[in-house]
């Protein structure tokens, strides 16, 4: 099983390309950042965890841009959106975005996928939240139309387009993988298009059968997100043969990031690229440098 960092890159934070340097030292296989384009002051949806939205919901910065500065210093780490919200965005940019990303990455990209919950964020964009799950629908045919054909043409109830010409094309083939990121509708969309799925951690190893049986027998890659540093838990999904498991990392200045990173490492040690870590302590003390006081 892989291991995988989740966090919002944001303008207070450590910067996309420190972190990403720090990821791969410490032999974590890929780093998957959020979207939203905005937080609308009139925000009537409710946050997703419950309670106020945090701040890093305002702050974050694109994911594209930030992966692309993150893949010119980093040559293993898997550079992945989760998740970017396609049912806000133009199908024919986003796939040229997302093509152009796995190209300049040299085949490092995966694209995680969702419907969103932030009602008045999708309106303020054009999009009906009561058509959402439709319309993603429409958006994953087309954009794999346009990343597998020279000549691509679709036509939908949203989505609707005469012959023509995109590239790059990806380097990955047939094209990057898809994941789709939510619960047991996530699931289903994932099925019928036969991508990867991409739901929450459960909080109780006893509970990921069940979770995992929402794909109903089908043989899709799955990568599970917002993970607890809980050791029985690592265990249980990797048990469970899931590809990858991603842990979420608070948004903090470089240093705390580093030692939040090790801490997340430590647990998840076994599981990491090469069977071992360069922590932040190793590079203090090889420098001559205090480590840090836990």
């Amino acid at each position: 099983m892989k291991i995988g960092i989740t966090t919002f890159v944001t303008d207070e934070g450590i910067s996309g390309p420190k972190l990403g340097v720090a990821l791969e030292e410490r032999g974590v296989e890929s780093l998957f950042l959020p979207e939203h384009s905005h937080i609308p002051a009139s925000r009537k949806s409710p946050a997703p965890g419950g309670g106020e939205l945090p701040r890093v919901y305002y702050r974050a910065l694109d994911p594209f841009v930030t992966l692309g500065a993150i893949a010119a210093v980093t040559e293993r780490l898997i550079l992945g959106t989760g998740v970017s919200l396609l049912i806000q965005r133009d199908v024919i940019h986003t796939a040229k975005e997302v093509a152009t990303l796995d190209l300049i990455s040299q085949g490092r990209f995966v694209f995680g996928v969702g419907a969103g919950w932030n009602r008045e964020e999708m309106a303020d964009h054009g999009t009906d939240p009561r058509t959402r799950g439709a319309l993603l629908d429409e958006q994953l045919e087309a954009i794999r139309a346009i990343w597998t054909n020279d000549l691509a043409e679709y036509h939908g109830r949203f989505i609707d387009f005469d012959p023509m010409y995109a590239w790059p094309k990806p380097v990955q083939t047939p094209h990057p993988p898809i994941f789709i990121g939510g619960g047991e509708a996530a699931a289903k969309r994932a099925i019928r298009h036969g991508v990867g799925w991409l739901p929450a951690a459960v909080a109780d190893p006893a509970a990921i059968p069940a979770q995992l049986a929402q794909l109903d027998g089908n043989d899709l890659p799955v990568t599970v997100a917002f993970a607890a540093a809980d050791p029985a838990l690592i265990d249980g999904y990797a048990e469970a043969g899931v590809q990858r498991l991603v842990f979420s990392l608070p948004t903090l200045p470089e240093s705390e990031t580093l030692r939040a990173l090790d801490e997340i490492a430590e647990v998840a040690d076994r599981y990491l690229v090469g069977g071992g870590v360069l922590t932040q302590l190793d590079e203090d003390s090889a420098h001559g440098e205090p480590a840090f006081d836990y």
